[in-house]
């Protein structure tokens, strides 16, 4: 009996339950060049918007930079220098801190205005933040903590031990800067911190605040500003490169014993009228 030939055709897989499934597909054609572009720019937009993104959650919780934009920190800091700023560290004694202004710190600053694509690379930390909305002081005094000026040496004081400023404190031809020309006494109240700069003839900080009525606020409570607006330390000036060092807290603070615990809820203030800068 002759046999029937097969007739070639596309191959039938038999499944276990009898039923076959539909033919096998060969191996696909390839892309034409306009469709490698597409899913070359499909990559690459994945990985751009990849990438924005997590530059800024780095910004927002890791790490930020900041322009410098006064002489109130030299000569620790010059102005225009660009440095880094780490949101990760408690703050500790010592610290140089960027915060938002407490309200009446900042008069008359104007930022330097960026394009539109200037502001976008800030926005996730490409290029350092120009704005005046933050000031950068060193933290002298943590909630509870005494901060007199000044003994018999014409030193500062926290928790009745003498600070040796030396190390930072603005120095130039004529000499180093007194520590203060503010006498005051103040204990630092409960989730605040008491800030300073380091060419302290220049720095309207803590002290000039001390006399002062904010709507809303006793006497002098404006001069001490709140943890929740410190943004974070400054670790590093990165730029100009022949500047670059780093900010390390001075070894005068690790003798520097505790305040009041719990700290007072209204800060205590002893000031003059001249402690308005």
């Amino acid at each position: 009996m002759a046999e029937r030939r097969r007739t070639a055709g596309p191959r039938r897989v038999l499944h276990s339950d009898g039923e076959s499934s539909a033919p096998e597909v060969g191996e696909p054609a390839e892309l034409s060049f306009g469709q490698h572009v597409v899913a070359f720019g499909k990559e690459l937009i994945g990985v751009v918007v990849g990438a924005v993104i997590v530059a800024a959650l780095l910004r927002g919780f890791v790490g930020q930079m900041f322009i410098i934009p006064s002489v109130s920190m030299e000569n620790t800091l010059q102005k225009q220098d660009r440095v880094v700023v780490e949101k990760l560290s408690s703050i500790q004694r010592g610290q140089v801190v960027v915060f938002a202004d407490p309200g009446g710190w900042l008069r008359g600053s104007q930022s330097q205005e960026r394009s539109p694509v200037g502001k976008a690379l800030q926005f996730v930390g490409v290029l350092p933040d120009t704005s005046t909305k933050h000031l950068i002081k060193r933290v002298l005094g943590l909630p509870g903590d005494s901060v007199t000026c000044c003994d018999d040496g014409g030193r500062v004081s926290v928790n009745g031990q003498p600070l040796d400023e030396t190390s930072y404190l603005r120095a130039d031809a004529r000499g180093q800067v007194v520590p203060s020309e503010i006498p005051f006494r103040v204990v630092v109240p409960t989730g605040h911190i008491f800030v300073m700069g380091d060419n302290r003839n220049q720095s309207a900080d803590s002290r000039c605040h001390l006399a002062k009525v904010q709507a809303g606020l006793p006497k002098g409570q404006n001069a001490f500003v709140s943890e929740d607006l410190v943004v974070g330390r400054a670790i590093a000036v990165i730029w100009p490169f022949p500047r670059k060092h780093r900010l390390p807290v001075p070894d005068t603070f690790a003798t520097v014993p505790g305040g009041e615990k719990p700290a007072p809820r209204t800060a205590s203030i002893t000031a003059g009228p001249e402690a308005n800068c």
